[in-house]
């Protein structure tokens, strides 16, 4: 399975999630099968809140779900209907590969998105 992580740097398995979907600088897209990770570009990165587009984020890359600390309700209806799965993420890739592994990551409730990129309460 291709797994999709937002971050600021890639620094592979090791990487820390970044925690709002929509504003990281990168996604790092995790093979949970051979551990091999790529990355591309956040293309939707300067977009004004509610208004993140997914499918221009990641248009280069092709994943199967995506795993989160952090997500406003717009962006994970996008996904959704892309047919993506979105999971909440462990504070690293490799922990949140290693439950996805093992089949104990938990799907993102939608009752925890953000409801801004200033302070607010969004479980993050």
């Amino acid at each position: 399975m291709k797994l999709c992580f937002p971050v600021t740097t890639n620094q592979g398995i090791d990487s820390l999630v970044f925690n709002h979907f929509g504003s990281a600088p990168l996604f790092v897209i995790a093979n949970t099968d051979t551990m091999a990770v790529s990355e591309i570009n956040n293309q939707d990165l300067d977009h004004q809140h509610g208004a993140c587009n997914p499918a221009l984020a990641l248009a280069q890359g092709v994943v199967d779900a995506i795993a989160v600390r952090g997500i406003g309700q717009g962006a994970l209806n996008r996904l959704q209907q892309m047919g993506l799965k979105v999971y909440r993420a462990e504070e690293t890739i490799g922990a949140s590969v290693q439950k996805m592994r093992e089949g104990t990551l938990e799907e993102w409730p939608s009752s925890a998105v953000c409801e801004g990129h200033g302070d607010h309460d969004c479980s993050h």
